[in-house]
């Protein structure tokens, strides 16, 4: 049976959380790596991310035994204990440009959570990325490993993963990073302009660049368990993400066949390519190169400046001023989550 997973809870309920099903048994459950990867997600108070810091402690209340999966669901919960529901009482009604506000208003008939985005806030990549990281410890063990990077700021670019940084010991590095780049004077250059969007009362977006390295050959199929797809469904769970290309991606609409095909030979036993235009997978299949794929996150929704909208209350043209918390840009937060989302996918599709 396939890996399956579902993410529960509200922004502003008491709790979020996550089901994971069809789990592999016997996952060692390495509570300090989870931690850590819970920690790369946390807001750190540096005005490049929400002033609203949360503990992140998951409690795991079935699935685990002795300290490893025993196969069975597993689920967790993440409190939530730093909320200011109150920001939110003088614009219920307003629904926020570029949210999620008016079409969750209208698919749940006006039922649902409007407090800091309900479901639909980032809060709930919290759960995500605790899957995600039992999802990695069990890739771990089958020597796949999941990477990933910001490529992109507003119109400031990281250099892209390389031979030398598709590698175990360089997705590490990243992962100790507080904003990870492969290229710290430019991730200073990034940070300035999320600073100045913060300052300007806007936001901004960007891409994340993430892999998958280890990944044998044969895995996925040319339909419903398309590798590419099975990837980008996972990915476009994450909220603001509006975009994904697998290897050079749209770039390939201005090439030429004999500029982009990926030739191949043989090394060590094993056929490889010269290049990886491709991104690893070929008719919804891996062929054993590293999986790599962007995906773009459009700008915070949230911002401060004044915006036109709709009173959802009487349907008249309104006004809005967004009070509250809110990150002036996702990017420093976003890489372990491109991350845990790409590790589930891959483990679902070796499942």
């Amino acid at each position: 049976m396939k890996l399956e997973y579902t993410v529960f809870g509200e922004s502003h309920g008491p709790a979020v959380g996550v089901v994971v099903e069809n789990l592999p048994s016997g996952i060692p459950i390495d509570e300090s790596f989870i931690s850590r990867e819970m920690n790369r997600r946390r807001a750190k108070g540096d005005g490049l991310s929400t002033p609203r810091i949360e503990a992140d402690v998951p409690q795991i209340l079935s699935g685990v035994f002795e300290g490893k999966t025993t196969g069975t669901p597993l689920c967790a919960v993440i409190q939530n204990g730093n909320t200011r529901s109150g920001d939110y009482d003088r614009t219920k009604n307003l629904a926020r440009p570029s949210h999620a506000d008016f079409t969750g208003f209208v698919r749940y008939k006006g039922c649902n959570d409007y407090r800091g985005g309900g479901h639909f806030s980032g809060r709930l990549t919290a759960p995500l990325v605790f899957a995600g990281a039992v999802a990695k410890l069990a890739l771990r063990e089958k020597g796949i490993f999941v990477g990933a990077h910001i490529l992109q700021v507003g119109t400031e670019k990281d250099q892209p993963f390389t031979a030398d940084s598709l590698a175990e010991s360089a997705f590490e590095a990243l992962a100790q990073k507080d904003f990870t780049v492969l290229d710290d004077n430019v991730g200073e250059r990034m940070k300035a302009i999320i600073q100045e969007a913060r300052m300007n009362l806007t936001s901004v977006g960007g891409i994340i660049q993430c892999a998958v390295i280890g990944m044998p050959c044969g895995v996925g199929s040319p339909d419903k368990d398309n590798l590419e797809g099975m990837i980008a469904r996972n990915i476009f769970r994450v909220p603001a993400v509006k975009g994904i290309e697998f290897g050079l991606g749209f770039g390939f609409a201005s090439a030429y066949g004999h500029e982009v095909n990926d030739e191949m030979r043989m090394e060590n036993g094993e056929v490889v390519t010269a290049t990886n235009h491709n991104g690893g997978i070929l008719g919804g299949i891996s062929n054993g190169m590293p999986i790599v794929f962007q995906t773009v996150i459009k700008p915070t929704a949230s911002i401060s400046r004044e915006q036109k909208t709709v009173n959802l209350a009487d349907m008249q043209d309104d006004t809005l001023v967004i009070k509250g918390r809110h990150d002036p840009c996702i990017l420093s937060r976003a890489s372990v989550v491109i991350e845990s989302a790409a590790a589930l996918s891959v483990l679902e599709a070796l499942s």
